[in-house]
């Protein structure tokens, strides 16, 4: 019986105070990130909309240009 205990005493010594510690810190890593992710979804319709106005004034810019070009076309 004696025995038992010690070795139970070890065990919670070598395996139970480790293991909380690394679980807290997993607890914290996967807090920040999930809020690092709902923080870039929320933003992800406003990057959206930057991305394609600029794609549409950027091509609108390249037609202009292509069609106010002096450059002979080929006509098929």
């Amino acid at each position: 019986m004696h025995n038992y205990l010690a070795f139970n005493a070890l065990q919670n010594l070598l395996f139970c105070i480790p293991k909380a510690a690394v679980l807290h810190g997993k607890s914290v890593g996967f807090a920040s990130q999930n809020s690092r992710f709902r923080s870039a979804k929320s933003k992800l319709v406003f990057f959206l909309r930057i991305i394609f106005t600029k794609l549409r004034v950027f091509s609108g810019v390249v037609l202009e240009i292509l069609e106010n070009s002096s450059a002979p076309r080929n006509s098929v």
